[in-house]
């Protein structure tokens, strides 16, 4: 791989500074390149993945904010775009885009990890007529495949500028002067850039997080085959019932995995945490791993530095001193989040604890006192009633049964 990136013949190579431009790419670029990718794939067609990027330009800040797809044909041996429908879908999208005002700003496709190809350089051309200082957002989709982690996208920003034919790294150094006019190439330099979200963002990527847990591929081929073999669904009863059965084939499952929105917000939960606790224990290993390649004399004060000349054999990390000063920040941010006295800290816990478990055991006491006096209440009711007909009826009829005299829940019987 690293062969082919040195080799790559539209990747410049000049030693120049910065340019200064500045990226800020959004998610809901990602997430609409991710849905074009996954409907070409799905629907097999055979066509390059191409589309438009929208948003602003002010000096030297770009920002990425939507992206469209676009229409390609085929001519003179080159894959181009559609000139008519590309202009008439970006006009479209600045309409509905006015506040802010977006306007094209690059476009993006799929390439490979090594930067841009000649076959991207008709269509890199096309967007340069409308906008001098097109970006080229190029997404790997090996990098998703190998499935690379550390936190960086699968995509590369490229700008684009025009170099002499023959430049090299060393452009600075005196040539020999000849005659004629060099002839200019179109050459990308890769650009930093960074991701930036909006509150209307957020809550899409956050119902797109929760709904990817609970996607499930559907095979539409298995009813149609079904339904085609009894279209008018003979047989009743258990006939037909122990033919569904044996037809029904083992992928196909019911509707019981369906989760709730109770259990996808539990599981987008614990997702998030147990990613938050991995990416942790990363970082604390890479910075365990980096004490550990240090020379002893900056792990250990009782090491002498004399020890460190002596092995000179042995490879250590280079010293960073700005990092090892984050260290100790981190470390002496530790001892904020854990008590100095952890027998105090526990004990108060405890009884916090207690507390608790103690407002919740009145509150069942409470309860079930209420649930006897009702079913001591309803017990005597009925049993007033089985004496009354004992009687015949007639000391209720005459007025000699006071209800009144029941006793009630809590009171002493004499």
């Amino acid at each position: 791989m690293a062969v082919e990136s040195a080799t790559n013949p539209l990747i410049s190579t000049q030693k120049s500074s910065d340019s200064g431009l500045q990226v800020a790419l959004h998610p809901l670029v990602l997430l609409t390149i991710s849905d074009y990718i996954t409907r070409h794939t799905l629907r097999q067609q055979k066509g390059p993945i191409v589309g438009a990027l929208l948003g602003e330009q002010n000096g030297r800040e770009i920002t990425i904010e939507h992206a469209f797809d676009c229409r390609m044909l085929e001519q003179d041996g080159e894959v181009v775009l559609h000139q008519v429908a590309f202009e008439e879908r970006l006009q479209q999208m600045k309409d509905v885009h006015k506040a802010p005002a977006l306007d094209l700003v690059g476009w993006y496709t799929i390439m490979p990890v090594y930067g841009p190809q000649p076959i991207h350089l008709p269509v890199h051309r096309q967007i340069l007529q409308l906008n001098e200082s097109a970006i080229l957002l190029g997404f790997h989709p090996t990098a998703v495949l190998d499935g690379a982690v550390g936190g960086k996208l699968p995509l590369t920003i490229y700008e684009s500028n025009y170099e002499a034919e023959g430049t090299t790294a060393d452009a600075g150094e005196d040539k020999e002067m000849k005659d004629g006019e060099p002839q200019l190439s179109l050459r990308f330099k890769e650009l930093p850039y960074t991701v930036e979200t909006g509150e209307a963002e957020m809550i899409s990527v956050d119902f797109v997080a929760r709904g990817g847990g609970n996607a499930t591929a559907v095979d539409g081929t298995v009813k149609k085959e079904a339904s085609s073999e009894d279209p008018k669904g003979k047989g009743k009863g258990k006939t037909r019932a122990a033919k569904d059965s044996e037809k029904e084939p083992e992928g196909v499952k019911s509707d019981d995995h369906i989760l709730s929105r109770e259990d996808e917000e539990m599981i987008a939960s614990l997702t998030a945490k147990a990613n938050a606790i991995k990416m942790l224990r990363t970082r604390v290993n890479l910075i365990a791993t980096y004490l550990r390649n240090l020379p002893p004399s900056y792990v250990s004060s009782a090491v002498p530095e004399s020890v460190q000349v002596e092995s000179d054999d042995q490879k250590y990390t280079p010293v960073n001193h700005s990092v090892l000063r984050s260290i100790q920040a981190l470390l002496t941010r530790l001892s904020l989040l854990i008590p100095a006295d952890s027998v105090t800290f526990e004990h108060q816990l405890l009884s916090e604890q207690n507390d608790v478990n103690l407002v919740s055991l009145l509150s069942n006491i409470t309860t079930s006192i209420k649930e006897v006096r009702t079913i001591g209440k309803k017990a005597q009711v009925v049993e007033g009633a089985k004496i009354s007909r004992g009687k015949g009826g007639m000391s209720l009829a005459a007025g000699d049964w006071n209800p009144a005299s029941i006793l009630n829940a809590g009171d002493l019987m004499s």
